[in-house]
C-alpha cells in the first residue's frame, strides 16, 4: 500500500529526506507541467520548478491538511508564478527606467560637452585681459580682490571686466542663436 500525500508531507516538513524524495518523485511531472501551462515557457517552467523545488521544504511546514496535498502544492505553485511575473514586471520596469536614465544621462553629458566647447570657443574670441580675469576669477575661483591683486589692477576694473564678459558672451550667444 501506498503512503498518503498527506503523510509524506508531514514526515518531509519534520526533516524526513525519503518522504521529500517520495513526494516529488510522484509530483513533479505534474507540477512542471502546471509550470509550463502558467508561464507559456519550458525555460521559465523549468525555473519555476526548481524555484518551487528549492522552497517546498520549508513551505511544508504551513500544509495543515484542510485539503489534499496535490491542491495545496497547486496552489503553491499558482502563487510561484504570480510572483515570479511580478518580479519579472518589476525588473522590466526598472529596466525600461534605467535605459531612460541612461539615454538621459548621456544626453546631459553631450550637452556639458557642448556647452563647454562653445565656451573655449567664445572665450579664446575674447581679448587677452578679459581671458586673464575670467581664468583667475572663475577658473581658479580667486576673489575679484584677489584677482586684482594678481593683475596689479583695482578690483573695480576686475568688476568691470566681469561684467564686460558677461555682456560679451550674452551678445555671442544671441548672435549664433543660443538665446
Amino acid at each position: 500500500m501506498q503512503t498518503p500525500d498527506e503523510d509524506l508531507a508531514e514526515a518531509a516538513a519534520g526533516g524526513d529526506r525519503d518522504a521529500f524524495a517520495a513526494l516529488l518523485a510522484r509530483h513533479y511531472d505534474r507540477l512542471h507541467g502546471l509550470s509550463f501551462r502558467l508561464t507559456g515557457s519550458r525555460a521559465e517552467a523549468e525555473d519555476l520548478a526548481q524555484d518551487i523545488c528549492l522552497a517546498l521544504p520549508a513551505k511544508l511546514g504551513s500544509y495543515r491538511r484542510e485539503a489534499r496535498f496535490t491542491t495545496w502544492l497547486y496552489r503553491v505553485t499558482v502563487n510561484a508564478a504570480h510572483d515570479r511575473r511580478r518580479r519579472m514586471a518589476a525588473h522590466a520596469r526598472a529596466a525600461d527606467g534605467w535605459g531612460d536614465w541612461e539615454i538621459n544621462r548621456r544626453a546631459g553629458i553631450a550637452e556639458a560637452a557642448q556647452a563647454g566647447d562653445w565656451l573655449a570657443a567664445t572665450m579664446a574670441r575674447l581679448t587677452p585681459e578679459l581671458r586673464d580675469t575670467v581664468a583667475l576669477t572663475l577658473g581658479e575661483e580667486l576673489s575679484q580682490k584677489e584677482a586684482a591683486e594678481v593683475l596689479g589692477l583695482s578690483e573695480g576694473t576686475v568688476a568691470w571686466r566681469m561684467s564686460e564678459v558677461k555682456k560679451r558672451l550674452r551678445e555671442m550667444a544671441r548672435a549664433e542663436g543660443m538665446l
